[in-house]
């Protein structure tokens, strides 16, 4: 049996918002969260059409508030301002490899080859805080630049508190499966493993690998309970349909409807995905826009009443 703090929810863009981590809450109340990737510029300016830039995580548990961004003293300046807002770690993204982050910004994965501006951030975050500190990464930029357990080095003598490796390089995006290396005795931080991890057997094998932990990211769509399924803490869900429908008024309450409905579509899709007469629903839920039409729709296929 896995413990509390070995399977981590990874941080998705998009998907690990708020509502999101509550749902999952309601399957695995210890597991250690990691909310999206927040962008030090953004919260630091307290743009106001991002509403990640204001959430309080003191009645959230174990969750790590992931920052990304080029620049040293707003990336220390948003770790205090998470801090002050209840997150239990600061995680700092050096291993996004959208163009956005990872070359337009100078961010995410950029920070895998200019290894400089990856310490004077790690240094800036360590010192501006009273709370762990961790980095999540990749094996390397490329295939020729597979420098990860360097950046690691680094890291442990910033005083980085622990790591989360991706078992693919940059260049890979999310294609290909991934292949994480062996943990050997001279990293001196704890790995956790991510990437195509979706099963114990998954995690079993991440483990006999030297890792400490491992971190299921895209295995979490559609599925929020997989976390405590894993940990033998839950089974699936008797009727998804209720979960899917207490997922959408948790995503009502936090963006109200007009957001909300459009947002909700994609989850509507993971949770449907393999069940008969899927494509048909995800059609219909696709073209609605109304708060009681959808869950008339959800009703109907997953045929559970409403609660909400």
């Amino acid at each position: 049996m896995f413990s509390d703090n070995q399977i981590f929810g990874a941080p998705l863009a998009g998907i690990t918002d708020k509502p999101f981590r509550r749902i999952i809450r309601m399957f695995s109340p210890n597991a250690p969260l990691y909310t999206e990737m927040i962008s030090c510029h953004s919260l630091v300016g307290a743009h106001k059409n991002c509403l990640r830039n204001f959430d309080r995580y003191d009645d959230e548990g174990n969750i790590g508030a992931q920052i990304f961004g080029a620049d040293a003293k707003l990336m220390g300046d948003a770790a205090r301002i998470l801090q002050d807002s209840g997150a239990a770690w600061i995680d700092i993204n050096m291993g996004c490899p959208v163009p956005k982050v990872a070359t337009r910004s100078g961010a995410g994965a950029n920070l895998m080859r200019d290894h400089k501006l990856a310490e004077k951030i790690m240094r800036a975050v360590v010192g501006a805080v009273q709370i762990p500190v961790s980095i999540k990464t990749r094996l390397g930029w490329d295939d020729a630049h597979r420098d990860w357990d360097e950046l690691m080095h680094i890291a442990s003598d910033c005083g980085i508190k622990f790591a989360a490796l991706h078992g693919r390089t940059r260049a890979q995006l999310y294609m290909g499966a991934a292949q994480l290396p062996q943990i050997t005795d001279d990293i001196k931080i704890p790995v956790i493993g991510n990437g195509d991890i979706k099963t114990s057997d998954d995690v079993s094998r991440v483990l006999e690998l030297g890792y400490c932990g491992a971190m299921i990211g895209r295995g979490m769509l559609g599925r929020p309970w997989i976390i405590g399924q894993i940990m033998g803490q839950c089974d699936v869900p008797d009727n998804i349909g209720v979960v899917v429908l207490r997922h959408l008024a948790y995503m009502l309450e936090y963006y109200g409807e007009k957001n909300a409905i459009p947002m909700f579509r994609k989850h509507a899709a993971w949770y449907s995905a393999g069940i008969p007469n899927s494509g048909d629903f995800r059609i219909k839920v696709n073209q609605i826009s109304d708060t009681k039409q959808l869950v008339a729709e959800i009703c109907k296929f997953w045929g559970c009443e409403v609660n909400i």
